[in-house]
């Protein structure tokens, strides 16, 4: 439009000019000393018009090759720009694909003339890692680093990563303990650790990330406190195998008060208590968790604490017989304390009422022993004889149920339940 109107001006002018010099061309004299020049002023305007548009073109030429090398420059850079894109952007598309050596070098050929270099190295070094390259990768951290100081914390937390990913958890601890001093509360750094200390078996630093991971809600609850079950547990065994009584109740009294309520920590501090001859100590724990909630399992290691009162003991087991009176494992729990007792003869009634409840090869261990024992020597014989039958068929029952679904076995032999 604009351009539309310039021409109907000039049209215009034009037109005008015209009507001016029919009418009278004028005169011009121009003199200089004892030259003169004589022409229309018709002809003195147009040659105006001609000198104006000569001097216009002669002053566009001279910038515009004034601008010739800049401009080769502009065009150079985009055609560079351009070139590294498509070069990137086939890197991470190979990268995504698993085409770990193809993506490397297009990563590579595209960190020259791209906007983003630092992503180029990232990316290149995640390629390298995958070719087990630990020096490669190295390189391109430290060359995106060298590339973009103000992005030292991003290339630090891909280092650790990487280095995690490699199996070199040493130097991943390293890297991300000096991340951790600058950033304490980064929620990926301290993911991160907690990964890693569970890869080192560090229990007692993951004990103390804890807090961190809960306040900064790395994990969802319900990971979160799947992972400090399984720390405390870590920390109880290791407690257990140092076989220090001492050690194992003070890492019993870090335990969280809710995580103390629950059936496998207990049953896991009741074993190790009982292994390093804590009897009363077991006796009263597993009371304490049977009277807030039935567990047969703990019902089961109750028969075999081995308490200083053991007719005490006896009496808070025969108070459970109240609605479990088929229950072979609370009846096999209340033979052995009687046999403590030295009652023979309600011991052998408590044993073949669990027999007749459900048969399990240690009851006719039990009952077996305690007939030796009394010098009934056929009968106890009889016993370990059945008993030795049916530990067989448990064992047959398990490995057949075990191998098609681990899942489906609950049962209470020798082997599954006695580890103490």
């Amino acid at each position: 439009m604009k351009q539309l109107f310039i021409a109907l001006f000039i049209i215009l002018f034009a037109v005008v000019m015209g009507l001016f010099a029919h009418q009278d061309s004028g005169y011009v004299l121009i003199g200089r000393g004892h030259q003169t020049m004589e022409m229309s002023l018709t002809l003195f305007v147009i040659l105006l018009v001609f000198l104006f548009f000569f001097v216009y073109m002669v002053i566009w030429l001279i910038r515009n090759s004034w601008e010739v090398p800049a401009r080769l420059r502009f065009w150079r850079t985009q055609k560079t720009g351009r070139r590294a894109q498509r070069n990137s952007l086939r890197g991470l598309i190979e990268l995504a694909q698993g085409n770990w050596a193809q993506a490397e070098r297009a990563l590579l050929k595209g960190v020259r003339g791209s906007d983003m270099p630092l992503l180029n190295y990232l990316s290149a070094a995640r390629a390298a890692q995958k070719q087990s390259a630990p020096d490669r990768r190295d390189h391109y951290l430290a060359m995106a680093h060298a590339n973009r100081k103000d992005a030292s914390f991003a290339v630090q937390v891909t280092q650790a990563e990487l280095q995690m990913a490699h199996g070199q958890l040493e130097q991943a601890l390293a890297t991300l303990m000096y991340l951790r001093t600058i950033a304490p509360h980064h929620p990926h750094v301290l993911f991160l650790m907690s990964q890693l200390y569970d890869g080192l078996k560090s229990w007692g630093d993951l004990k103390n990330l804890l807090p961190d991971l809960r306040k900064q809600k790395i994990l969802p609850e319900i990971k979160l406190k799947r992972m400090e079950k399984r720390v405390h547990r870590e920390l109880l065994a290791i407690a257990a195998k140092q076989g220090n009584a001492d050690r194992l109740r003070q890492s019993w009294q870090h335990v969280p008060r809710d995580l103390r309520q629950d059936e496998d920590l207990i049953d896991d501090y009741a074993r190790h208590l009982l292994r390093l001859e804590q009897h009363d100590m077991a006796e009263s724990l597993l009371r304490e968790a049977i009277r807030r909630q039935w567990n047969v399992d703990f019902v089961y290691l109750y028969g075999l604490v081995k308490s200083a009162q053991t007719a005490k003991q006896l009496g808070h087991a025969e108070v459970w017989l109240k609605g479990h009176e088929d229950n072979n494992v609370l009846l096999l729990t209340l033979g052995r304390l009687c046999v403590r007792n030295e009652l023979w003869g309600k011991a052998e009634s408590y044993f073949e009422a669990s027999l007749g409840a459900g048969p399990m090869s240690e009851t006719y261990t039990e009952l077996g022993r305690m007939l030796e024992h009394l010098k009934k020597t056929d009968r106890a014989r009889d016993c370990f004889r059945k008993g030795l039958l049916l530990s067989s068929e448990e064992r047959a029952f398990t490995a057949v149920h075990t191998e098609l679904d681990p899942r489906s076995v609950v049962v209470h032999s020798t082997a599954s339940l006695n580890k103490v």
